[in-house]
Protein backbone atom coordinates (compact mmCIF):
# COMPACT_ATOMS: atom_id res chain seq x y z
CA UNK A 1 0.00 0.00 0.00
CA UNK A 2 1.40 3.39 -0.95
CA UNK A 3 1.75 6.17 1.62
CA UNK A 4 -0.99 8.14 -0.13
CA UNK A 5 -3.33 5.14 0.04
CA UNK A 6 -2.52 4.74 3.73
CA UNK A 7 -3.40 8.38 4.43
CA UNK A 8 -6.63 8.00 2.43
CA UNK A 9 -7.60 5.04 4.61
CA UNK A 10 -6.69 6.34 8.06
CA UNK A 11 -8.18 9.77 7.36
CA UNK A 12 -11.14 8.45 5.37
CA UNK A 13 -14.46 10.10 6.21
CA UNK A 14 -15.92 6.87 7.63
CA UNK A 15 -12.80 6.26 9.74
CA UNK A 16 -12.90 9.75 11.21
CA UNK A 17 -16.61 9.43 12.00
CA UNK A 18 -15.88 6.17 13.81
CA UNK A 19 -13.12 7.92 15.76
CA UNK A 20 -15.56 10.71 16.69
CA UNK A 21 -18.23 8.32 17.95
CA UNK A 22 -15.59 6.25 19.75
CA UNK A 23 -14.32 9.34 21.56
CA UNK A 24 -17.87 10.20 22.60
CA UNK A 25 -18.51 6.66 23.87
CA UNK A 26 -15.30 6.47 25.89
CA UNK A 27 -15.62 10.00 27.29
CA UNK A 28 -19.22 9.37 28.30
CA UNK A 29 -18.30 6.22 30.23
CA UNK A 30 -15.26 7.86 31.82
CA UNK A 31 -17.42 10.75 33.06
CA UNK A 32 -20.42 8.64 34.14
CA UNK A 33 -19.84 8.10 37.88
CA UNK A 34 -22.88 9.47 39.68
CA UNK A 35 -24.80 9.97 36.44
CA UNK A 36 -28.57 9.58 36.74
CA UNK A 37 -29.84 6.18 35.63
CA UNK A 38 -32.24 7.47 32.97
CA UNK A 39 -29.64 9.83 31.51
CA UNK A 40 -27.22 6.91 31.22
CA UNK A 41 -29.82 4.68 29.57
CA UNK A 42 -30.90 7.36 27.10
CA UNK A 43 -27.34 8.13 26.00
CA UNK A 44 -26.26 4.48 25.70
CA UNK A 45 -29.36 3.62 23.65
CA UNK A 46 -28.29 6.31 21.18
CA UNK A 47 -24.52 5.77 21.22
CA UNK A 48 -24.41 1.99 20.82
CA UNK A 49 -26.35 1.74 17.52
CA UNK A 50 -24.32 4.63 16.13
CA UNK A 51 -21.06 2.99 17.19
CA UNK A 52 -22.14 -0.29 15.59
CA UNK A 53 -23.06 1.44 12.33
CA UNK A 54 -19.78 3.38 12.20
CA UNK A 55 -17.79 0.20 12.87
CA UNK A 56 -19.58 -1.49 9.97
CA UNK A 57 -18.53 1.36 7.67
CA UNK A 58 -14.82 1.19 8.51
CA UNK A 59 -12.68 0.59 5.44
CA UNK A 60 -11.11 -2.84 5.09
CA UNK A 61 -7.38 -2.87 5.66
CA UNK A 62 -4.63 -5.46 5.57
CA UNK A 63 -2.09 -5.62 8.36
CA UNK A 64 1.38 -7.08 8.39
CA UNK A 65 1.16 -6.92 12.18
CA UNK A 66 4.40 -4.96 12.48
CA UNK A 67 2.82 -2.06 14.35
CA UNK A 68 -0.05 -3.61 16.26
CA UNK A 69 -1.06 -1.29 19.10
CA UNK A 70 -0.01 -1.98 22.64
CA UNK A 71 -2.83 -2.22 25.16
CA UNK A 72 -3.06 1.12 26.93
CA UNK A 73 -6.16 0.31 28.96
CA UNK A 74 -5.07 -1.18 32.26
CA UNK A 75 -6.98 -3.65 34.37
CA UNK A 76 -7.77 -0.75 36.74
CA UNK A 77 -9.17 1.28 33.82
CA UNK A 78 -11.33 -1.65 32.73
CA UNK A 79 -12.58 -2.22 36.29
CA UNK A 80 -13.30 1.51 36.70
CA UNK A 81 -15.62 1.43 33.66
CA UNK A 82 -17.22 -1.84 34.72
CA UNK A 83 -17.79 -0.57 38.26
CA UNK A 84 -19.16 2.76 37.01
CA UNK A 85 -21.81 1.00 34.93
CA UNK A 86 -22.58 -1.43 37.74
CA UNK A 87 -23.07 1.45 40.20
CA UNK A 88 -25.60 3.10 37.87
CA UNK A 89 -27.54 -0.10 37.11
CA UNK A 90 -26.81 -2.49 40.01
CA UNK A 91 -30.12 -4.37 39.83
CA UNK A 92 -29.93 -4.76 36.06
CA UNK A 93 -26.29 -5.76 35.57
CA UNK A 94 -26.42 -9.57 35.77
CA UNK A 95 -28.88 -11.41 33.57
CA UNK A 96 -29.56 -14.82 32.10
CA UNK A 97 -29.25 -15.12 28.35
CA UNK A 98 -30.37 -18.03 26.22
CA UNK A 99 -28.51 -18.66 22.99
CA UNK A 100 -28.44 -21.47 20.48
CA UNK A 101 -25.25 -23.52 20.37
CA UNK A 102 -24.89 -24.60 16.74
CA UNK A 103 -22.24 -27.21 17.50
CA UNK A 104 -24.30 -28.99 20.15
CA UNK A 105 -27.65 -28.11 18.53
CA UNK A 106 -29.06 -27.08 21.89
CA UNK A 107 -30.06 -23.96 23.73
CA UNK A 108 -27.50 -22.74 26.22
CA UNK A 109 -28.27 -20.52 29.20
CA UNK A 110 -25.53 -18.39 30.69
CA UNK A 111 -25.12 -15.47 33.05
CA UNK A 112 -23.98 -12.25 31.40
CA UNK A 113 -23.08 -8.82 32.70
CA UNK A 114 -24.05 -5.51 31.15
CA UNK A 115 -21.16 -3.73 32.85
CA UNK A 116 -18.71 -6.25 31.38
CA UNK A 117 -20.20 -5.84 27.91
CA UNK A 118 -19.74 -2.07 28.04
CA UNK A 119 -16.20 -2.39 29.44
CA UNK A 120 -15.42 -5.01 26.78
CA UNK A 121 -16.37 -2.44 24.13
CA UNK A 122 -14.48 0.33 25.90
CA UNK A 123 -11.16 -1.51 26.15
CA UNK A 124 -10.34 -2.12 22.45
CA UNK A 125 -11.95 1.16 21.45
CA UNK A 126 -9.90 3.19 23.93
CA UNK A 127 -6.73 1.35 22.89
CA UNK A 128 -7.52 2.17 19.25
CA UNK A 129 -8.15 5.84 20.05
CA UNK A 130 -4.90 6.13 22.01
CA UNK A 131 -2.99 4.84 18.98
CA UNK A 132 -4.82 7.25 16.69
CA UNK A 133 -4.03 10.09 19.05
CA UNK A 134 -0.30 9.29 18.78
CA UNK A 135 -0.54 10.03 15.03
CA UNK A 136 1.98 7.46 13.73
CA UNK A 137 0.43 6.37 10.44
CA UNK A 138 1.85 2.82 10.35
CA UNK A 139 0.51 2.26 13.86
CA UNK A 140 -2.80 3.87 12.94
CA UNK A 141 -3.20 1.43 10.02
CA UNK A 142 -2.58 -1.58 12.23
CA UNK A 143 -4.87 -0.13 14.91
CA UNK A 144 -7.59 0.26 12.29
CA UNK A 145 -7.13 -3.36 11.27
CA UNK A 146 -7.15 -4.49 14.93
CA UNK A 147 -10.33 -2.60 15.86
CA UNK A 148 -12.18 -4.00 12.82
CA UNK A 149 -10.95 -7.50 13.59
CA UNK A 150 -11.91 -7.34 17.26
CA UNK A 151 -15.30 -5.85 16.30
CA UNK A 152 -15.99 -8.81 14.03
CA UNK A 153 -14.73 -11.38 16.53
CA UNK A 154 -15.88 -10.04 19.88
CA UNK A 155 -16.94 -6.54 20.81
CA UNK A 156 -19.55 -6.24 18.06
CA UNK A 157 -21.48 -9.07 19.69
CA UNK A 158 -20.93 -7.55 23.15
CA UNK A 159 -22.40 -4.31 21.78
CA UNK A 160 -25.48 -6.07 20.41
CA UNK A 161 -25.96 -7.92 23.72
CA UNK A 162 -25.60 -4.67 25.68
CA UNK A 163 -28.04 -2.87 23.42
CA UNK A 164 -30.59 -5.65 23.79
CA UNK A 165 -30.22 -5.58 27.58
CA UNK A 166 -30.48 -1.77 27.75
CA UNK A 167 -33.58 -1.87 25.55
CA UNK A 168 -35.23 -4.38 27.88
CA UNK A 169 -34.31 -2.31 30.95
CA UNK A 170 -35.69 0.85 29.41
CA UNK A 171 -38.87 -0.41 27.75
CA UNK A 172 -39.96 -3.63 29.50
CA UNK A 173 -40.27 -2.38 33.05
CA UNK A 174 -43.22 -4.58 34.04
CA UNK A 175 -42.02 -7.77 32.36
CA UNK A 176 -39.71 -10.35 33.81
CA UNK A 177 -36.64 -10.88 31.65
Amino acid sequence: MQVNDKAKTIYHHDTLEFVTVGIEYCAFLEKSPGRPRQDFLDKMLKLLPLLYMKAMLLPEVVSEGDFLPQGKVTEDDYNYIRRTVYDILPDDDQYLDVSYDRDMETDETQWKSLSEHLADIYQPLRNFLATYQDGVEDCMMDALWAIRDSFELYWGEALVDALKRLHLICFNKEKEY
